[in-house]
């Protein structure tokens, strides 16, 4: 294949291909840095969407916790009323029937709080990293150390009770202290959740910047291209018919001299 046959080859192959490194021979140092290049680019995506189901982990955990503070107010709430002697022994006892049900579905929530199989709030998993970065080291990661354990007896209210006076009394001192625990925890994941924000926003910059940076080393410059292939091919075309003038001039010298 001629020099001109091979740049009309590249420069079809890089317009059909929108990239001007179709043939990686044509600027070794440049396919180079363009694969490097698309690999990081890759890998960030990939620590992306970590930061991404990060975020969707955190707001399972936030939800629930959120739901489970609900309960306590209305817990407390039980509490405060049978704390008074307004109430009767029958009222109380509906009272704490409903207290019953309460921290029943309180300690459910806990232990069915899940990311795909990952318990998020019983308390049988200590850390959680988040790999949000494309090294090993633990600048790449996040994590967050996990004391989440809002199971009704981690926060010792599964044995509380409003049915008498002096119980009522005693369960608002425990479900103040529960209350307390959620709130702690609910800030400890939001604040994870705001670092994991940040990364994704962080590596949606970083992959944008690097997407045009390759584009300018890799990306086909379709007017030159163009302007390169039309040359090629009329120079194709020139050859061919200086070929065809040369074979039928030699074909009418053979004819005269025979």
């Amino acid at each position: 294949m001629s020099r001109n046959e091979k740049a009309v080859d590249r420069s079809s192959k890089n317009l059909a291909t929108g990239s001007r490194l179709s043939d990686p021979s044509a600027d070794v140092a440049g396919s180079a840095i363009a694969e490097t290049m698309n690999s990081e680019i890759r890998s960030m995506g990939a620590a992306k969407e970590n930061a991404e189901a990060g975020q969707s982990f955190v707001a399972v955990a936030e939800a629930s916790m959120s739901e489970q503070a609900t309960l306590l107010n209305r817990l407390r709430e039980l509490s405060i009323q049978s704390a008074s002697d307004t109430y009767s022994k029958n009222e109380r006892m509906l009272m704490q029937k409903e207290a019953g049900e309460l921290t029943s579905e309180f300690d459910r929530i806990a232990k069915t709080a899940r990311f795909g199989s990952q318990n998020l709030l019983d308390g049988t998993v200590s850390k959680f990293d988040f790999q949000v970065g494309t090294k090993g080291d633990v600048n790449s990661r996040i994590s967050y150390n996990s004391d989440a354990n809002t199971t009704a007896s981690a926060l010792e209210i599964d044995s509380i009770s409003v049915a008498e006076k002096g119980d009522a009394l005693n369960s608002i001192d425990k479900i103040d202290r529960a209350m307390s625990s959620i709130a702690m925890n609910r800030a400890k994941f939001g604040a994870t959740q705001s670092r994991l924000e940040s990364a994704q926003n962080t590596l949606g910059s970083s992959i944008e910047k690097l997407s045009e940076a390759r584009s300018k080393i890799a990306d086909a410059d379709v007017a030159k291209e163009s302007s390169d292939l039309r040359r090629g091919q009329i120079l194709q075309q020139y050859q061919t018919s200086m070929l065809q003038q040369t074979n039928e001039r030699s074909g009418l010298a053979l004819k005269l001299i025979g």
